[in-house]
């Protein structure tokens, strides 16, 4: 009885350091997938740096109410509980998860955690649909990008403007 109790406090442990270290945090029932939908899923996942863990629902939201998330009920955390851990960008996961739960009946989102804020399953398209931490960057730097490259080809035009000047000049001085 005591070893049991040793390893729900470890699960528990586990669960609640990755909930501290991740940045958004999925739940999905898993409730009737295949073994090789899950394999394929856990690949999709494990390619992009993103961790899946399955435990029990109470394990999870005894882990849910030590690192003190709120918004969240427990009766949310019903049936087979999976949750997919995003620790560098919180999207990940929901960049992941959108094509497959658009054609797939299974897995079902149930909400995810994504800094901190508790979003449940009828909010999965609003955080699909939000640009990723990368998509951000890439904008943030396309833009920056453009005006020197506007830059770069005035002073270009100029300089060979002003070649074309002094060739002109010197033609003329040499006639």
């Amino acid at each position: 009885m005591n070893n049991n109790l040793e390893q729900k406090q470890k699960v528990v442990g586990e669960l609640t350091e990755k909930f501290r270290k991740s940045n958004g945090s999925y739940f999905l029932n898993f409730t009737s997938m295949t073994v090789a939908a899950t394999n394929k899923l856990r690949h999709l996942f494990h390619e992009k740096g993103v961790e899946y863990k399955v435990a029990k629902n109470t394990m999870i939201w005894r882990a849910i109410q030590e690192v003190g998330y709120q918004g969240i009920d427990e009766s949310q955390l019903k049936g087979n509980t999976g949750i997919v851990f995003g620790y560098d960008d919180p999207l990940v996961p929901a960049k992941i998860l959108k094509p497959i739960l658009e054609k797939e009946e299974t897995p079902k989102f149930k909400g995810a955690i994504v800094e901190g804020v508790f979003y449940d399953a009828s909010q999965f398209k609003t955080l699909a649909n939000l640009p990723s931490k990368s998509e951000l960057i890439a904008g943030i730097l396309g833009s920056l990008n453009a005006p020197v490259s506007g830059i770069v080809g005035s002073l270009n035009a100029v300089m060979r403007d002003l070649a074309s000047v002094i060739e002109e000049v010197a033609k003329k001085q040499n006639n």
